[in-house]
């Protein structure tokens, strides 16, 4: 694949990943004009929890697994048995764990949320129920997913999690006046039927795989358990914080959990518009230079990745920090959601966005080490990040600052984690090369004074420019940073945007 085409598929996905996850945030943009930051909402978030925790940790971890022993292989009728056998033994185990969840849906609700209060604890235990049977759709179509991948079929798995948010959208808004909350609940497990659906669809179109199930053994299965179970604790850690959120949240008053809810998901917004697409597409070419044994192209391809993610994410960073509470009052202030749901919301938006280039670089990050194939360091890592720093400081914080605790204690634990995969990356994998220190220190204190600049920038222009509603504030700051944003990296000398002023000029030229 040439790197012309190559970004020409990320460019493609991204954009498709972008649509799908601004109609899932929209989702959440729904559940605060229905419920604001009431119990129901509360309610319709916890009980999505699980079924979502599932699907993003569980079926990523054997899709990941998969993907990295698959493009390994090179017998076609190994790769035959081995679909079969993971089709198999997956589809068995998940009808399995699907039943048990229903069947003890109230026990499941009391054990992970115990602060629930009887009406929240009810309502919240029949949404789940009825969701529950989302979970076994939900992660085998992560696996198809996969196997469309490995065949160079990026987009049609992109446009997959398309249908899964729009008919979820969809269901959640059109019989909510007939249903109420529960129409979150139908919302659901109708869209991952319909994604399984269509996953199906491509894949016997494709001649891919025929769906012939076999309930047998081999070194491979093993093997990917093996590489599975590590991947699902390390993979889990951004969902985990969200579970860990809901959690304690569910010791606090009514709204909490929604109000994290809701800024958790605009932190993740272009995170995982960007990670999505990179992975997706990067990931079994990664796998591919591994087995070829291409050192030099993967420490080339970690170094422009990691710093592309820094200069695009941490400006965001900056600039909903600066202005969170318009941001609030655009996208959620409708219906239910008041100005106290503002109040409520923004300041924890200011602390959990401090964390988000650091939960896209570590899951960036830990794609090298289940590349090679070394999951224990990053699973190690991110449980001590997570279960250790992030629920000690929870346990903290939350008493004395409430939610604002449960925030920090997400965005500490976040910095943490890269700071310890980043010493892996250099230690274990030793994809940095020798004697570039002082370069990458230099290149952080560049960044560092960038982001101050454009921050000290957004202020004075915000403490300047005169009070016009969010709408206009937030379209004329944004139109702001994008010109200052470019003219301060030319100043200090950033090489990519140099790159891009050189490409416009050959450009130029050429039309000439």
């Amino acid at each position: 694949m040439k790197g012309k085409s190559l970004l020409q598929i990320i460019g493609a996905v991204a954009v498709i990943n972008l649509l799908s996850r601004l109609i899932g945030f929209f989702r959440e943009v729904v559940i605060g004009y229905q419920f604001g930051t009431g119990f129901e909402a509360d309610s319709v978030v916890t009980a999505y929890t699980l079924p979502n925790f599932f699907y993003v940790v569980a079926g990523g971890a054997i899709t990941t697994a998969f993907i990295s022993i698959y493009t390994k292989m090179e017998d076609p009728l190994m790769r035959r048995e081995y679909l079969e056998r993971i089709f198999g033994w997956l589809s068995l185990v998940l009808i399995v764990f699907s039943v048990f969840l229903i069947l003890f849906s109230k026990q499941v609700v009391a054990l992970l949320f115990p602060g629930l209060e009887e009406e929240e604890f009810l309502l919240t235990a029949d949404l789940f129920q009825i969701m529950a049977p989302a979970t076994f759709f939900l992660i085998i179509s992560m696996w198809f997913t996969g196997l469309l991948n490995v065949n160079n079929r990026f987009k049609w798995t992109a446009v997959s999690t398309l249908i899964l948010n729009a008919s979820f959208l969809s269901i959640a808004v059109l019989f909510y006046p007939l249903l109420g909350a529960y129409a979150h609940a139908w919302g659901a497990i109708v869209s991952a039927v319909l994604m399984c659906v269509f996953l199906i669809y491509l894949i016997r179109r494709g001649g891919f795989f025929h769906f012939r199930p076999r309930l047998s053994r081999s070194p491979e299965t093993w093997r990917t358990m093996k590489m599975a179970i590590p991947i699902l604790l390390g993979g889990a850690t951004l969902q985990l914080y969200f579970l860990i959120h809901r959690v304690f949240a569910s010791w606090l008053e009514d709204g909490y959990i929604a109000a994290l809810n809701y800024t958790s998901k605009i932190v993740q917004l272009p995170q995982s518009v960007l990670m999505m697409a990179v992975t997706t597409v990067i990931y079994p070419i990664l796998s591919k230079k591994v087995a070829a044994g291409d050192t030099n192209e993967i420490s080339g391809l970690y170094s422009r990745g990691l710093r592309l993610m820094g200069l695009t994410i941490l400006p965001t960073a900056v600039f909903v920090i600066i202005y969170a509470e318009e941001i609030i009052r655009v996208i959620f202030q409708y219906g239910t959601f008041d100005e106290q749901s503002t109040q409520m919301a923004a300041p924890l938006l200011q602390i959990l966005v401090i964390g988000m280039f650091f939960h896209a670089a570590n899951l960036y990050v830990t794609r090298f080490f289940y590349a090679y194939e070394k999951s224990i360091f990053p699973v190690t890592m991110s449980l001590i990040s997570v279960l250790g720093i992030n629920v000690g400081l929870n346990v903290l914080l939350v008493n004395p600052f409430g939610a604002a605790g449960i925030a920090w204690g997400t965005s500490i634990s976040s910095i943490c984690n890269f700071i310890l995969l980043y010493a892996g990356i250099n230690y274990v994998l030793k994809l940095e090369q020798n004697g570039k220190a002082g370069k990458k220190f230099l290149d952080v204190v560049k960044i560092l004074l960038l982001l101050f600049l454009l921050g000290l920038t957004l202020y004075g222009w915000k403490w300047l420019a005169t009070d016009v509603g969010p709408y206009i504030t937030l379209l004329i700051a944004g139109v702001f940073a994008i010109v200052v944003l470019p003219v301060l990296m030319k100043l200090l000398q950033f090489r990519e945007i140099n790159e891009v002023i050189e490409k416009v000029k050959k450009k130029v030229v050429k039309q000439r």
